[in-house]
Protein backbone atom coordinates (compact mmCIF):
# COMPACT_ATOMS: atom_id res chain seq x y z
CA UNK A 1 0.00 0.00 0.00
CA UNK A 2 1.28 3.46 -0.93
CA UNK A 3 2.31 5.73 1.94
CA UNK A 4 0.04 8.72 2.52
CA UNK A 5 1.37 12.24 3.08
CA UNK A 6 0.35 13.74 6.41
CA UNK A 7 0.84 17.36 7.43
CA UNK A 8 1.17 17.58 11.20
CA UNK A 9 0.55 21.08 12.55
CA UNK A 10 1.93 21.83 16.00
CA UNK A 11 -0.25 24.40 17.76
CA UNK A 12 2.25 25.26 20.47
CA UNK A 13 4.40 28.39 20.34
CA UNK A 14 7.17 26.49 22.15
CA UNK A 15 9.85 25.00 19.90
CA UNK A 16 10.20 21.83 22.03
CA UNK A 17 6.64 21.26 23.19
CA UNK A 18 5.03 18.07 24.40
CA UNK A 19 2.70 18.36 21.40
CA UNK A 20 5.74 18.08 19.13
CA UNK A 21 6.86 15.02 21.12
CA UNK A 22 3.40 13.49 20.69
CA UNK A 23 3.52 14.00 16.93
CA UNK A 24 7.00 12.50 16.78
CA UNK A 25 5.64 9.50 18.71
CA UNK A 26 2.77 9.18 16.21
CA UNK A 27 5.19 9.60 13.31
CA UNK A 28 7.20 6.66 14.65
CA UNK A 29 4.04 4.54 15.12
CA UNK A 30 2.91 5.20 11.54
CA UNK A 31 6.20 5.15 9.63
CA UNK A 32 4.99 2.22 7.51
CA UNK A 33 1.73 4.01 6.52
CA UNK A 34 2.57 7.72 6.47
CA UNK A 35 5.20 10.21 5.40
CA UNK A 36 4.74 12.91 8.03
CA UNK A 37 5.76 16.53 7.48
CA UNK A 38 5.80 18.48 10.74
CA UNK A 39 4.86 22.15 10.58
CA UNK A 40 6.15 23.72 13.78
CA UNK A 41 6.47 27.38 12.84
CA UNK A 42 3.04 28.99 13.20
CA UNK A 43 4.64 32.05 14.82
CA UNK A 44 6.29 32.91 11.48
CA UNK A 45 2.92 33.44 9.78
CA UNK A 46 1.69 37.03 9.50
CA UNK A 47 -1.44 38.13 11.33
CA UNK A 48 -4.60 37.29 9.42
CA UNK A 49 -5.71 40.02 7.03
CA UNK A 50 -9.00 39.29 5.26
CA UNK A 51 -8.19 41.81 2.51
CA UNK A 52 -5.00 39.94 1.62
CA UNK A 53 -6.40 36.45 2.17
CA UNK A 54 -8.17 36.06 -1.15
CA UNK A 55 -6.35 38.45 -3.49
CA UNK A 56 -2.72 38.71 -2.37
CA UNK A 57 -1.80 36.21 0.35
CA UNK A 58 1.80 36.48 1.60
CA UNK A 59 4.32 33.86 0.44
CA UNK A 60 4.37 32.11 3.83
CA UNK A 61 0.61 31.70 3.69
CA UNK A 62 0.75 30.36 0.14
CA UNK A 63 3.35 27.78 1.24
CA UNK A 64 1.23 26.79 4.27
CA UNK A 65 -1.90 26.45 2.13
CA UNK A 66 0.02 24.45 -0.47
CA UNK A 67 1.23 22.02 2.22
CA UNK A 68 -2.38 21.51 3.34
CA UNK A 69 -3.58 21.02 -0.22
CA UNK A 70 -0.89 18.41 -1.02
CA UNK A 71 -1.49 16.41 2.18
CA UNK A 72 -3.66 13.32 2.17
CA UNK A 73 -4.52 14.11 5.78
CA UNK A 74 -3.97 16.68 8.50
CA UNK A 75 -2.95 16.09 12.10
CA UNK A 76 -3.26 18.98 14.54
CA UNK A 77 -1.71 18.65 18.00
CA UNK A 78 -2.11 21.62 20.26
CA UNK A 79 -2.09 22.76 23.86
CA UNK A 80 -4.82 24.86 25.40
CA UNK A 81 -3.90 28.46 26.22
CA UNK A 82 -6.30 30.25 28.58
CA UNK A 83 -9.24 27.90 27.83
CA UNK A 84 -8.77 28.30 24.06
CA UNK A 85 -6.57 27.16 21.20
CA UNK A 86 -3.32 29.13 20.80
CA UNK A 87 -3.62 32.34 18.80
CA UNK A 88 -1.00 31.17 16.28
CA UNK A 89 -3.06 28.10 15.42
CA UNK A 90 -6.27 30.09 15.13
CA UNK A 91 -4.46 32.62 12.93
CA UNK A 92 -3.21 29.88 10.59
CA UNK A 93 -6.67 28.36 10.27
CA UNK A 94 -8.21 31.80 9.62
CA UNK A 95 -5.90 32.21 6.61
CA UNK A 96 -7.51 29.05 5.19
CA UNK A 97 -11.20 29.69 5.89
CA UNK A 98 -11.85 31.58 2.64
CA UNK A 99 -10.58 28.48 0.79
CA UNK A 100 -11.90 24.93 0.66
CA UNK A 101 -8.56 23.42 1.77
CA UNK A 102 -9.97 21.66 4.83
CA UNK A 103 -13.24 20.57 3.18
CA UNK A 104 -13.50 16.77 3.55
CA UNK A 105 -9.77 16.58 4.38
CA UNK A 106 -9.20 13.63 6.75
CA UNK A 107 -8.12 15.22 10.02
CA UNK A 108 -6.88 14.10 13.42
CA UNK A 109 -7.28 16.50 16.34
CA UNK A 110 -5.26 16.21 19.55
CA UNK A 111 -5.39 18.61 22.45
CA UNK A 112 -2.66 17.86 24.97
CA UNK A 113 -2.44 20.29 27.85
CA UNK A 114 -2.79 20.68 31.61
CA UNK A 115 -6.58 20.51 31.25
CA UNK A 116 -7.50 21.09 27.61
CA UNK A 117 -11.26 20.52 27.67
CA UNK A 118 -12.34 23.99 26.47
CA UNK A 119 -9.56 24.22 23.89
CA UNK A 120 -10.45 20.77 22.58
CA UNK A 121 -14.10 21.73 22.20
CA UNK A 122 -13.10 24.93 20.41
CA UNK A 123 -10.70 23.12 18.06
CA UNK A 124 -13.42 20.68 17.04
CA UNK A 125 -15.92 23.52 16.48
CA UNK A 126 -13.44 25.47 14.35
CA UNK A 127 -12.47 22.46 12.25
CA UNK A 128 -16.12 21.47 11.85
CA UNK A 129 -16.76 25.01 10.58
CA UNK A 130 -13.83 24.56 8.16
CA UNK A 131 -15.60 21.33 7.06
CA UNK A 132 -12.66 19.07 7.92
CA UNK A 133 -13.46 15.37 8.06
CA UNK A 134 -12.90 13.90 11.53
CA UNK A 135 -14.61 11.39 13.81
CA UNK A 136 -14.77 10.66 17.53
CA UNK A 137 -11.98 8.14 16.93
CA UNK A 138 -9.74 10.84 15.40
CA UNK A 139 -10.08 13.32 18.25
CA UNK A 140 -8.13 12.93 21.46
CA UNK A 141 -7.90 14.99 24.64
CA UNK A 142 -4.89 14.28 26.84
CA UNK A 143 -5.05 16.17 30.13
CA UNK A 144 -1.98 16.48 32.37
CA UNK A 145 0.32 15.85 29.42
CA UNK A 146 3.58 16.99 31.02
CA UNK A 147 3.35 14.26 33.66
CA UNK A 148 3.03 11.56 31.02
CA UNK A 149 6.55 11.91 29.60
CA UNK A 150 9.92 11.16 31.18
CA UNK A 151 12.91 13.49 30.89
CA UNK A 152 13.98 11.82 27.62
CA UNK A 153 10.62 12.61 25.99
CA UNK A 154 9.27 9.05 26.20
CA UNK A 155 5.61 8.52 27.01
CA UNK A 156 5.57 6.60 30.28
CA UNK A 157 1.82 6.50 30.95
CA UNK A 158 0.33 3.18 29.70
CA UNK A 159 -3.19 4.66 29.36
CA UNK A 160 -1.86 7.48 27.17
CA UNK A 161 0.02 4.97 25.01
CA UNK A 162 -3.20 2.96 24.65
CA UNK A 163 -5.21 6.11 23.74
CA UNK A 164 -2.62 7.13 21.14
CA UNK A 165 -2.64 3.65 19.56
CA UNK A 166 -6.44 3.79 19.32
CA UNK A 167 -6.28 7.33 17.89
CA UNK A 168 -3.68 6.27 15.31
CA UNK A 169 -5.81 3.29 14.22
CA UNK A 170 -8.83 5.59 13.81
CA UNK A 171 -6.74 8.08 11.84
CA UNK A 172 -5.35 5.38 9.54
CA UNK A 173 -8.91 4.13 8.90
CA UNK A 174 -10.13 7.66 8.17
CA UNK A 175 -7.28 8.32 5.74
CA UNK A 176 -8.03 5.11 3.85
CA UNK A 177 -11.84 5.46 3.83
Amino acid sequence: MEKKNILAIIGSASSNSTNLKLVEYIENLTKEQFDVTIYNDLKSLPHFDPELSEQHPPAGILAFRNAIQKADGILISTPEYIFSIPSGLKNAIEWCIATTLFTDKPTGLITASASGQKGHEELQLIMKTAMAKFTDETTLLISGIKGKFDTQGTITNPETQKQLTSFVNGFINLIHS
